[in-house]
């Protein structure tokens, strides 16, 4: 078949056009799932009204209260945090040629926990009054990322040991998760009530307790790192086809590696200091992508964000609703759907 000379195949233009069909579909699915979130929970609310009160329309007083102030926030920080925590199990995964790579199934999450009890306990980064709130953030997510920053290099210190087996990675990572964990159980003991409560309040994956300035200092951290892994969409792709594949382009697998990991860790430390511990978005949602539009990282990664997006904004309308007026923390919801996916990984194995 003749083809004019500049002009790309017709067979890899519907390639691209069904991938990014694919993940504007996502957006949209996103969008209609963010208004109907906003419309339900122990106060339901008229869709009708959600979206003219959104448009600046007063409809009723306790209902913009409702939708500004509590739920609306909600919602933004689980998009925010489900963009983060899947473009970072993304990098994770290519990075480390391992499918269940993320930052809660390689303890990244549970140092990051450890650091904002720290701050908590230790530099009082931390304020209990009506809520648990943190008087700090900057503090709190400076000393969360340098403990995850030292599960990072452990988790690198591995892969250079063992980079021919992501199993061994994977036990480190449990092994390294249970070491921050019982680093944390043992400031627990010897916490008075005020500092324990603090402690406690932050093991639970939440996404109420984030107010607009948080909401900001995420969403910034995020569209950084995101924009940062998204520049970097063709090393990914060539280190996922092998270390000496990569070489022989001119990239620099060392560098790209301890730059994706330390951003990764990054921003699992931002999300993790203001969120809690949110597991298995990271690992859930790329391999849901990769169902449907494959390894690509060009793709992969939008598609991954508005994934983990809808994952975690879901998994919350859930939570906020399956035992109301109780409101669950998301993270158990995240926990029942990930621990499965992980399994069903491990047991079945991967190959690219």
């Amino acid at each position: 078949m003749h083809l004019d000379k500049g002009k790309k195949p017709e067979s890899y233009l519907l390639y691209t056009k069904t991938k990014i069909k694919a993940i504007i579909f996502g957006i949209i699915v996103l969008f209609f799932i963010v208004l109907y979130s906003i419309s339900v929970g122990p106060v339901n609310i008229p869709l009708d009204c959600v979206i003219k009160t959104l448009m600046g329309i007063t409809i009723n007083d306790n209902w913009d209260s409702i939708i500004w102030n509590i739920r609306l926030p909600e919602i933004t920080a689980g998009i925010v945090a489900g963009v983060g925590l899947s473009i970072a199990g993304v990098a994770m995964q290519s990075i480390l040629r391992n499918p269940l790579g993320e930052p809660y199934t390689l303890g990244i999450s549970h140092a990051a926990a450890f650091g904002a009890a720290f701050s908590v306990m230790f530099l009082s980064s931390g304020v209990y009054g009506d809520n648990i709130v943190i008087s700090n953030p900057y503090l709190t997510t400076m000393v969360a990322f340098l403990f995850s920053l030292l599960a990072t290099f452990m988790i690198l210190l591995v892969a250079r040991c063992r980079p021919s087996s992501p199993e061994v990675m994977i036990l480190a990572g449990v092994a390294f998760g249970s070491l921050f964990i019982a680093a944390r159980m043992f400031l627990e003991y010897f916490a008075n009530d005020i500092q324990l409560a603090s402690i406690v309040f932050w093991t639970f994956g939440n996404l109420s307790r984030a107010a607009w300035d948080e909401i900001i200092i995420m969403a910034v951290a995020t569209i950084i790192i995101s924009l940062f892994f998204f520049s970097h969409r063709w090393s990914f792709n060539a280190i996922d086809a092998g270390d000496e594949t990569a070489q022989s382009l001119g990239i620099d697998v060392k560098k790209v590696r301890l730059l994706g990991m330390v951003a990764s860790s990054f921003l699992a430390a931002v999300i993790t200091s203001f969120l809690g511990v949110i597991g298995f978005v990271g690992l859930v949602a790329p391999h849901m992508v990769r169902r449907v539009i494959g390894d690509d990282n060009r793709f992969l990664i939008p598609g991954s964000c508005v994934t983990g997006a809808i994952m975690l904004v879901s998994a919350d309308t859930v939570a906020r609703t399956i035992m109301a007026p109780t409101v669950l923390p998301v993270s158990i919801l995240t926990a029942f759907l990930g621990a499965p996916m992980f399994l069903y990984l491990l047991l079945k194995g991967w190959s690219r």
